[in-house]
């Protein structure tokens, strides 16, 4: 039988092993990872990528070998000479029933990360508990608690401390805590960029694009573009930003026609 998570409302927030609990849900979910730790029983947990999935089944199974489920011989091999074993991306499984007569021999104690391909039914013959983790456009208390956590390691690792500018900031939760500390360490690297390090960054970036009859124009817009929003940010008008840029206003309206795909938002002055 699957047993499926109910939410309550907790405002407790702590930090255990990396896994941020400020939510109902994924406070929920980490009071459910602790009774798994006593149970004994196998388990899946479900979310989106960069939801905390491989994190929490750490904190259940900490001694436990982690193997992603696309290394099938690897992971049976792991079910055979291990007791416990985190199995990592379960929709990657090349042959999900031999997988589970295997752990149905060997009596391997799993839980699992993923399993969106399959149908309870399926999950059913080998886990107990489902536990889902959702993602962070509706953990809004979870956003502000990685951010703080993001900083910090950012600060630590990157040498800065300088304190985190949040004005303007807009989490980046395309990709959950992925995403979000990817644009909170992009954040700080803008900070301290020079000249020599954006060059090289665009050099390494171009080098592994270009191959086109037409490359320079393929590639204006990344200097066009940026150079356009910062100067309507600091200048507020076309035409203070025309006069500043040296640029006829009917030229730079042209430029601004071109990549109208990136919504550049020029007012009229």
């Amino acid at each position: 039988m699957i047993v499926d998570v109910v939410e309550v409302a907790v405002i407790t927030a702590v930090d255990v092993t990396n896994f941020l609990t400020a939510s109902s849900s994924s406070v929920e979910a980490f009071k459910t990872a602790n009774l798994l730790k006593g149970l004994g029983v196998n388990a899946i947990i479900f979310g989106e990528r960069g939801t905390g999935k491989l994190t929490l089944a750490r904190y259940i199974l900490p001694h436990a070998p982690i193997i992603d489920a696309s290394h099938f011989d690897e992971l049976l091999d792991a079910l055979e000479s291990h007791n416990e074993v985190i199995i990592h991306r379960l929709d990657n499984v090349a042959n999900l029933k031999r997988l589970i007569e295997t752990i149905q021999k060997t009596r391997t104690r799993v839980i699992a990360t993923g399993g969106f391909r399959y149908s309870p039914d399926q999950l059913d013959e080998i886990f107990t508990i489902r536990l889902a983790l959702p993602s962070l456009n509706e953990r809004h208390e979870d956003v502000a608690v990685l951010v703080d956590a993001f900083v910090k390691e950012a600060s630590h690792t990157l040498g800065k401390s300088e304190p985190f500018d949040l004005n303007g900031f807009v989490p980046d939760l395309s990709e959950n805590a992925i995403s979000l500390r990817r644009q909170v360490y992009l954040h700080y690297l803008l900070d301290s960029i020079n000249e020599h390090d954006l060059m090289e960054i665009m050099e390494h970036y171009l080098e592994n694009k270009m191959g086109s009859n037409n490359d320079y124009r393929v590639f204006l817009h990344l200097y066009e573009v940026p150079l356009i929003r910062a100067g309507m940010k600091r200048f507020k008008s076309q035409l203070q930003l025309s006069e500043r840029l040296g640029l006829n206003r009917n030229t730079l309206r042209k430029k601004i026609a071109d990549h109208a795909e990136y919504n550049l938002e020029i007012k009229e002055s």
